[in-house]
């Protein structure tokens, strides 16, 4: 078992083990689907480039991917590859300061909020994870009690074997949890849905508007982040 477990890790190692692959899926942490030629650009390589690590990453099970006419598109495989990259930013440890304006801004606007594959992390999602524990929603550990099933229920939501209703994600920016599994990607696309909380630019941040502000605090008196 052990000589097969180390070679498993050896090849998981080694398709991380490269600048491009790396910044292909933290693009595709935020749940979208990209195209090969859209992830080429993202991370400034050849199209002929790009679908060769693409096709490394598929076959190595980070991705999936399907074909719609002559576009080939690509995504996380699903949420527990999400959970190990977020849980390597987190291993990593605070990122270098970022030395431009553009580089900055975006990178305030993920620590305040961002999609962290299909939920909320970020100030913001750390926020409203702390809000739903205090209020008996959550237990400490990111477990839902009767109270938050009754709640989610109320929203919605209902749990099925397919996936877990919730657990803790160590948050990469944070050193905190937020919420993910079942429960966590229902309320954010809830909130999503309502307008409540919305895309900034073309990444994986996001914020909250004037009507989430205000429908948050008479849900889960969540201060804004």
């Amino acid at each position: 078992m052990a000589p097969v477990a180390a070679d498993e890790l050896a090849t998981l190692a080694g398709l991380l083990a490269d600048r491009s692959r790396a910044r292909f899926l933290l693009a595709l942490m935020d749940g979208r689907a990209w195209t090969a030629g859209e992830l080429a650009t993202e991370a400034g390589v050849a199209p002929s480039t790009a679908s060769e690590h693409l096709t490394r990453l598929v076959d190595g099970g980070l991705l999936v991917e399907r074909r719609q006419g002559r576009h080939r598109y690509v995504q996380l495989a699903g949420p527990d590859q999400a959970r190990l990259l977020e849980g390597l930013l987190a291993y990593l440890g605070p990122a270098k300061p970022a030395n431009t304006l553009r580089a900055v801004t975006a990178d305030q606007s993920l620590r305040q909020g961002r999609t962290c594959y299909d939920h909320l992390a970020g100030r913001l999602g750390v926020a409203i994870t702390d809000t739903m524990t205090d209020c008996g929603l959550l237990t400490d550990s990111c477990a839902v009690t009767d109270e938050g099933l009754a709640w989610f229920a109320g929203l919605g939501f209902r749990p099925t074997a397919r996936r877990a209703p919730a657990r803790a994600c160590l948050d990469w920016t944070e050193r905190r949890s937020h919420l993910a599994g079942a429960a966590g990607a229902y309320l954010c696309a809830h909130l999503l849905e309502r307008g409540w909380v919305r895309g900034v630019g073309s990444g994986r941040a996001v914020r909250l508007t004037p009507a989430g502000e205000e429908g948050l605090r008479d849900l889960l008196g969540v201060p804004t982040p």
